[in-house]
């Protein structure tokens, strides 16, 4: 269905929660009430915006050889290990990571898996787009990726890139699926986290790629709160959805007034 044949009643609403710098663990806990109350239409669907501080993250499918550095190490540096129950392998969050938590009624949207994580690619790579970053998919992997030999869009000096030279990963994406059919998790867009910290482990369990930033392309990164309204337009766009960004929703409140 076509977004300009739908009246604005017609669009599935998004609570949108812009919520800072939260502990991983915190909000691992509040995504997985959200997803009992969505289960339970309670709330609707919402996705939930911040950043997190220094923390790995293994997922199912995870394999712990590909965090390099030793616990003692870890701490000395202040970063948190976590294991968690999304798709994928390590990765690493840091502040000024742009991370996204889709709250969702799948079958709203199609309830086809991979079809969800093809739209989440997309808008990332609109997004990096309008800044001038060639961004792009790798076939069987999942993410946003990039050259490094040819990182910016429209560069006469250089060819075209295909698939093979995207060798860097500017976005990760790792997602659950409840029983319920709601998704958590989701996204992380390096826009300018300290990128030290992804040489304490294999990013998603590739050696033969990297990671990188729009800070590392550009040089100068844009603030989070000027990506954040970029991702969330072209979510909108993709998902034909009415966001509804209210900073007056406490997401602790939330939580506790529908518990039990």
């Amino acid at each position: 269905m076509r977004v300009e044949t739908q009246t604005l009643h017609q669009l599935h609403r998004w609570h949108i929660l812009q919520l800072g710098c939260i502990p991983y663990a915190t909000a691992w806990a509040w995504q997985r009430e959200l997803v009992r109350l969505r289960s339970l239409g309670v709330i609707e669907d919402t996705l939930l915006l911040l950043e997190h501080p220094p923390t790995i993250t293994l997922g199912r499918a995870a394999d712990r050889s590909n965090i390099l550095a030793s616990p003692d190490e870890l701490a000395q540096l202040g970063i948190t290990v976590v294991e968690t129950d999304r798709g994928g392998d390590v990765t690493y969050h840091a502040p000024a990571q742009l991370v996204g938590y889709p709250i969702l009624k799948l079958s709203r949207y199609g309830g086809n898996l991979l079809g969800y994580l093809r739209q989440i690619e997309e808008a990332l790579i609109r997004t990096l787009a309008s800044y001038g970053i060639a961004a792009g998919r790798i076939e069987g992997l999942t993410g946003v990726w990039l050259s490094a030999r040819r990182p910016r869009l429209h560069d006469p000096a250089l060819p075209d890139t295909p698939d093979a030279d995207l060798d860097q990963k500017i976005a990760a994406i790792g997602v659950r699926l409840s029983a319920s059919g709601v998704t958590s998790h989701g996204f992380a867009l390096n826009v300018a986290p300290d990128l030290s910290g992804f040489r304490q482990i294999i990013p998603c369990g590739i050696r033969e790629r990297g990671v990188t930033s729009m800070q590392a392309v550009l040089g100068t990164a844009p603030p989070l709160a000027e990506v954040a309204p970029q991702v969330v337009a072209h979510l909108v766009e993709l998902f034909q959805i009415e966001p509804n960004i209210d900073p007056c929703i406490d997401i602790e409140e939330l939580v506790r007034s529908n518990h039990g």
